[in-house]
C-alpha cells in the first residue's frame, strides 16, 4: 500500500523551490509550457473591449452567486432532490471520504473510476479509498500519468505538465505490462486509452468533479476534453459528484459566460470538447446513465473565507489556472514546490483556509506582487490584494483585530516584533527620527552586506550619504 501523502511542512517550501531552480531542464520545460499557454489564451481574446466586458460579466455573476450563496445552496439541494439526486454535506475531507466510502460499501463496490476532480485531490480521496480496500483509478490522461508515477498534480488543469514525453514513455514501459518503450505521443495516448477503456467497464462507481451547480434547475455542469468525464458519469451504475460549496450559480443562463471565460483562459480553446449537464439518475425510459447520482458538497475551510468580506473574493475562482500560467514564480518552480493541492497564486490565497495559515503562510510571500495574476483572472479576483492581506495576517499580533484567520501570527517572531516596535518608536517622534537618520547617513559605511532574505537576490540597502532634508537645506542656501 502506498503511503498517504500529506502536506509538506511550511519550512520545506524554500528547499523544494531551490531544488527546482537548480534543475535547468525542468525550468526550461515549465517556461516553454507557460509561454505556450499564455500565447493560446492571448489568441482567444483578440478584442480587448470584448475580453474586459466578458470579465466584468463573469465577475458580476460570481459575486452575485456568493452574495446569495446560502439561499442558492438550499435551492440547489431542493431541486436536485426533486430530480432524484441524493445530496450530502461534508464539513471536511474526512467527512467527504466517509460519505463516499459509505456509498461504496452499501453498493458492495470495489472499483471507482474517476474523472478529473481537484476536490478529490484536496481531500486525498484515492488514499482514503485504498486504505479501505477500494480501488480508485484516474481516467483523465494527465491524472492517470501522475497516479502511475505516485505523484501529485503540478497544475490544476494539466496535471502532468511537468513530465516530458521521454519520462512518460519510460513510465509506461515500466508500469504497464506488455508495453514497449516509445516516444511517439499518439502511441502513448492510445496505450493509456486501452488501459482506461477496460477500467470503465469494470468500475462499480464513477466519480467526477463539478464545474458549476445550477440552483434553479438542479443541474450539475461538467466540462472536459477527453470524454472520460462523460464515461465516468454514465457507464458505472453509481455516479458520485464532488465539489466545493462555492461552485453554485443561480441560473442556467449564468453558465455560458463562465464557460467562455473558463475554456479560453484555461486551455486557449473557444469551448471544450464535452459540456455535460446532469440533472438526475437514469429514468425508466432511458437506455443509459447511472442508477444513482450523489452530490457531495464540501466546505473544508471555505466558510472561513466566505465569512470575511475581503477574503470572500477567493471563492469566485472558476479553476482555470490562468493565474499560474502568467505567474513568474510558478513558471520557475512549478506546482510541486508549493506542496499543496492548489499551487500558484490561487493556491496561495485558498490553501490557508483549507490547511491553516500556520502550514501555508510562506506561499503568500512567494510572489513578486507584479499583478499579472489579477490582470488575467477571468473573474477579476484581486489576488495581489489578498496576498498582501495574508502576509499581514501571518505577521499579525495574536489577539489583535488584524488576526482573524486560523494560524494568524504564525510568521511573527520576537526579533521581528522588536524591529517593528523600534521602527514605530523612531517614526512617531520627530526628534528621534532626525537623529537616527543623521547617524544612518553618516555611518553608511557600517551597513551590513548580509541583510537576510533581502540580499539573497538583491544588493544590500545602504543609506544615502545625505538625507533629503540636508539636500533641501543646501539647495535653499545656494538659491540665496
Amino acid at each position: 500500500m502506498s503511503p498517504v501523502i500529506r502536506i509538506h511542512p511550511a519550512e520545506d517550501f524554500k528547499e523544494r523551490s531551490r531544488s527546482v531552480l537548480n534543475d535547468p531542464g525542468q525550468r526550461k520545460n515549465f517556461r516553454g509550457a507557460m509561454d505556450f499557454l499564455q500565447a493560446k489564451r492571448s489568441a482567444q481574446f483578440p478584442d480587448h473591449d470584448e475580453r474586459e466586458s466578458l470579465r466584468d460579466l463573469g465577475a458580476h455573476i460570481r459575486r452575485y452567486s456568493l452574495a446569495h450563496l446560502p439561499q442558492l445552496l438550499e435551492q440547489l439541494e431542493a431541486n436536485l432532490t426533486a430530480n432524484g439526486v441524493q445530496v450530502h454535506w461534508a464539513q471536511n475531507g474526512e467527512e467527504a471520504n466517509a460519505i463516499a466510502l459509505g456509498i461504496a460499501r452499501r453498493a458492495d463496490a470495489k472499483r471507482i473510476i474517476k474523472g478529473k476532480s481537484m476536490v478529490s485531490e484536496e481531500i486525498e480521496f484515492n488514499h482514503a479509498m485504498e486504505a479501505a480496500g477500494v480501488e480508485a483509478f484516474e481516467s483523465d490522461m494527465g491524472e492517470y500519468i501522475v497516479q502511475l508515477a505516485d505523484e501529485k498534480p503540478s497544475h490544476i488543469i494539466m496535471p502532468a505538465i511537468h513530465k516530458t514525453k521521454q519520462e512518460i514513455a519510460k513510465l509506461f514501459a515500466e508500469k504497464i505490462p506488455g508495453v514497449d518503450y516509445t516516444e511517439d505521443v499518439d502511441a502513448l495516448i492510445q496505450i493509456g486509452r486501452q488501459v482506461l477503456r477496460r477500467k470503465f467497464a469494470q468500475a462499480d462507481i464513477g466519480l467526477s468533479g463539478v464545474n458549476f451547480c445550477i440552483a434553479e434547475t438542479g443541474t450539475l455542469c461538467l466540462v472536459e476534453n477527453e470524454g472520460n468525464g462523460r464515461m465516468c458519469t454514465t457507464v458505472p451504475r453509481i455516479h458520485i459528484a464532488m465539489t466545493g460549496i462555492e461552485k453554485v450559480v443561480q441560473k442556467l443562463e449564468h453558465v455560458p459566460p463562465l464557460l467562455s471565460l473558463l475554456t479560453r483562459s484555461a486551455t486557449g480553446q473557444s469551448i471544450t470538447t464535452y459540456v455535460n449537464l446532469i440533472s438526475g439518475p437514469r429514468k425508466p425510459d432511458e437506455k443509459d446513465g447511472p442508477e444513482e447520482v450523489h452530490l457531495i458538497l464540501l466546505d473544508n475551510g471555505r466558510t472561513q473565507a466566505y465569512a470575511d468580506e475581503q477574503l470572500r473574493a477567493t471563492l469566485q475562482c472558476i479553476r482555470c489556472g490562468a493565474c499560474m500560467n502568467h505567474c513568474p514564480v510558478y513558471a520557475r518552480i512549478g506546482g510541486h514546490a508549493y506542496g499543496t493541492t492548489y499551487p500558484g497564486p490561487i493556491g496561495a490565497i485558498i490553501s490557508p483556509h483549507m490547511l491553516g495559515l500556520e502550514s501555508t503562510y510562506p506561499l503568500a510571500f512567494a510572489s513578486t506582487l507584479c499583478g499579472a495574476c489579477g490582470e488575467v483572472c477571468p473573474v477579476k479576483i484581486p489576488i495581489p490584494d489578498l496576498l498582501v492581506r495574508l502576509r499581514n495576517e501571518a505577521q499579525a499580533r495574536p489577539g489583535s483585530s488584524e488576526a482573524t484567520l486560523r494560524g494568524s501570527g504564525t510568521a511573527r517572531t520576537v526579533l521581528i516584533s522588536l524591529i517593528w516596535r523600534f521602527w514605530s518608536l523612531i517614526y512617531s517622534r520627530l526628534g528621534m527620527y532626525r537623529l537616527t537618520s543623521w547617524f544612518m547617513s553618516r555611518g553608511r559605511a557600517l551597513s551590513p552586506t548580509e541583510q537576510g532574505a533581502w540580499t539573497r537576490s538583491r544588493t544590500p540597502l545602504i543609506p544615502a550619504p545625505k538625507r533629503l532634508r540636508d539636500l533641501l537645506r543646501e539647495r535653499k542656501q545656494r538659491v540665496r
